[in-house]
């Protein structure tokens, strides 16, 4: 990997940015009642798209919010104006990202509009969102965000609506938490601006249309998982290469299974949650290949996985897969809504590059550069630790960016121990483990869901 286009700047990046963050100081303040200095930050959103086809419509949407007149229809501008920045953002980095890997990539494909919407919850999601810009995120109390309630009560029957219902679900959960809006010491002002912009988009008919899928046949070869975990959720999401059975080019795939959690199931007790429902990874913590027939798959390389179209295949090593088959395989283009800078996970193989370890953390030295090492992203329900990632020799990663750098996530590395190369995964407790802490967890995790499983049934015979 060429690190050194990873430090060179980006052409407009700054810029774009900048206009995103104007846009979030005025949503920080709210538009019921605009100041000069709002307005000034509007003017410079609706100049950043001047010359796109949005421009006619940001330009107007930004002229009605200074005067504070805006209505619905001129807020869902502002949120297309703010998406379209942040795509405009992830493309030039993925590009950049592209060319330091050397990988193809292939073309995006627009998603399809769904099927009929109800109408109705929709103009009430949408309504809420726009109160909540009148408002700001300093002008939040409990009475403006309890709005969202009945609101995600009439979507969760409709699974066309259950994942706009999801998104203001929890926006309204982290809202309601902080209030009041007035007290808060630092305003999440990225964070809060992705959601609202986000859901805004997603209340248009369509936009939250299930995307098009094909079908998978051939030999999926995993290279590693990402686990993300919360109190009350968990998520692991495996990278692998796909080689179609018919001969055509490999390409970088996913398979992701995300489920509910108690909050007293934590370490490795969380693989005992999500394997059943994702036998690949059995594979993966086995190192073995997956045969697939049939599987569904999303033209952003997403498989929908069923185990009625995996069986497991031979013995394969992630290593090899990433130093042989990896640079070969073609990135799936994100989808219009997805094209987010962090969302960007582009699956990497590092070796022959220096380490150093000190109080700010792991950094890896590849080919003259230095590149940050997220360790804090590594499982605790894994023997991965950043000790093990720090005297690595070789390591399988997701390329990430923030704040303006690249960094590298490890999902695998190889190491030496009592003088015998070793490969260490983070996925390597997804089937189970012999390791001490390891099985304490598993213990404790099948203890706790036994419990709650027994107090479930006397609630229920009650």
């Amino acid at each position: 990997m060429r690190a050194d286009l990873l430090a060179e700047p980006i052409d407009g990046l700054d810029e774009a940015l900048a206009a995103v963050d104007a846009l979030d100081r005025a949503l920080a303040a709210g538009l019921l009642r605009p100041q000069p200095a709002q307005a000034a930050d509007l003017t410079e959103v609706a100049d950043a798209v001047a010359g796109t086809p949005l421009a006619e419509r940001v330009a107007e949407a930004a002229g009605k919010a200074a005067a504070g007149a805006a209505s619905e229809d001129h807020f869902v501008a502002l949120a297309a104006a703010r998406v379209a920045l942040l795509g405009s953002v992830h493309d030039a980095i993925t590009t950049r990202v592209d060319e330091a890997v050397g990988r193809p990539r292939g073309e995006s494909t627009a998603t399809p509009a769904g099927g009929p919407q109800a109408a109705n919850p929709l103009a009430a999601a949408r309504s809420w969102l726009s109160d909540l810009a009148r408002a700001g995120w300093r002008g939040i109390d409990h009475d403006v965000v309890s709005g969202a309630a009945q609101i995600v009560t009439a979507m969760l029957p409709d699974p066309a609506l259950r994942r706009l219902a999801t998104l203001l679900d929890g926006f309204a959960a982290e809202l309601a938490a902080s209030c009041p809006g007035a007290a808060l010491e630092r305003v999440p002002s990225r964070r809060w601006g992705d959601l609202w912009s986000r859901a805004m988009l997603l209340t248009l008919p369509g936009a939250a249309g299930a995307p098009a899928t094909g079908t998978a046949t051939g030999r999926l070869l995993p290279l590693g998982v990402d686990l993300h975990e919360h109190a009350t959720a968990a998520q692991a999401q495996v990278h692998a290469v796909f080689e179609p059975a018919d001969g055509t080019p490999s390409r970088l795939v996913r398979a992701a299974v995300s489920v509910p959690k108690p909050d007293t199931v934590i370490g490795a007790g969380v693989w005992q949650l999500l394997r059943p429902h994702l036998s690949l990874l059995a594979a993966l913590a086995e190192g073995r290949s997956m045969e697939l027939t049939d599987m569904p798959v999303t033209a952003e390389g997403d498989l929908l996985w069923s185990d009625e179209h995996a069986r497991p295949g031979e013995p394969a090593d992630p290593f090899a897969t990433a130093r042989v088959a990896l640079p070969a395989a073609t990135a799936p283009a994100a989808a219009p809504l997805d094209r987010h800078p962090a969302r960007i996970a582009v699956p990497v193989f590092l070796e022959g590059y220096a380490v150093r370890k000190d109080d700010d953390g792991v950094t890896f030295t590849v080919t003259g550069r230095p590149l940050a090492v997220d360790t804090g992203r590594v499982p605790d329900a894994s023997p991965l630790t950043p000790e093990v990632v720090a005297a690595s020799t070789a390591c399988i990663g997701l390329l990430r960016w923030d704040a303006g750098t690249f960094g590298v996530q490890p999902l695998a590395v190889e190491t030496t121990v009592r003088k015998k190369a070793v490969a260490m995964h983070a996925g390597a407790w997804a089937a189970g483990t012999a390791d001490k802490a390891g099985a304490k967890a598993e213990k404790a995790a099948t203890e706790a869901v036994a419990v709650l499983r027994e107090r479930a049934g006397r609630l229920l015979r009650k």
